[in-house]
């Protein structure tokens, strides 16, 4: 879609996806570290679409990657289930936090096997809005004195294996049965010194949907009466 509109203006989110992109390249050893440096200065740099393109037109992720983000049509709510489950794309596969941060959230496609590790940083992985490379994705978490969070909207079933060692491996969510056609997202790994967290959250858009359904319904009696 962007090699048709080279000259359309790149959004900050459109930069972030290559960045994303990117991230995962090196830590796969895709790319070398300078190379990597690079390219996510150019990404940064970046005003169009097609100045953006070739950053990322070497690496397989991007060939079956989602379409820029500002060129989505915005629902408010993420797609059903059977539009979210995806086949012949990898996916995001790592998120590295080393003395910092990492985050992956909107709109974006985790594969199969993603690992998250954390030392002395912390991770958010927010699946509310994420695409899924499988009917069942494994996130393996180590956290070493630091934390791996992870968002996972209502409908999807979790199944937390980790081990918490003088730290937290919450499985509050662990066990709740999924809709019919959801993806099942099993967390595993090591919390040492530590905490991996799961958290069952609606997007905003949702709940001001709901909100509004709610307010809608307790105003029809006052209107039938009226």
């Amino acid at each position: 879609m962007t090699e048709d509109l080279p000259e359309l203006r790149a959004s900050d989110a459109d930069r972030e996806r290559v960045a994303e992109i990117l991230r995962d390249a090196v830590a796969e050893g895709r790319l070398a570290m300078e190379e990597f440096d690079e390219r996510l200065d150019a990404a940064y740099k970046a005003r169009t679409y097609g100045e953006l393109e070739p950053l990322t037109a070497d690496l397989p992720v991007a060939a079956a990657g989602p379409a820029p983000l500002s060129l989505r049509k915005e629902s408010g709510a993420p797609a059903p289930w059977s539009e979210r489950l995806v086949s012949g794309t990898e996916g995001s596969a790592v998120g590295i936090a080393l003395l910092g941060g990492f985050q992956r959230k909107g709109r974006w496609t985790i594969g199969r096997r993603f690992t998250a590790a954390c030392l002395m940083g912390g991770g958010e992985i927010d699946l509310r809005e994420a695409n899924f490379a499988g009917p069942e994705v494994v996130i393996t978490c180590w956290a070493v004195m630091g934390g791996v969070n992870i968002v996972v909207p209502p409908g999807v079933e979790v199944d937390v294996r980790g081990l918490g060692i003088m730290g937290g491996f919450d499985s509050g969510e662990d066990g709740v049965p999924g809709d019919p056609g959801a993806p099942r997202v099993i967390v595993r790994g090591l919390a040492l010194m530590g905490g991996v967290g799961v958290e069952r959250k609606l997007l905003r858009a949702e709940k001001r949907r709901l909100k509004e359904e709610r307010r809608r319904l307790a105003d029809n009696p006052r209107k039938e009466l009226d």
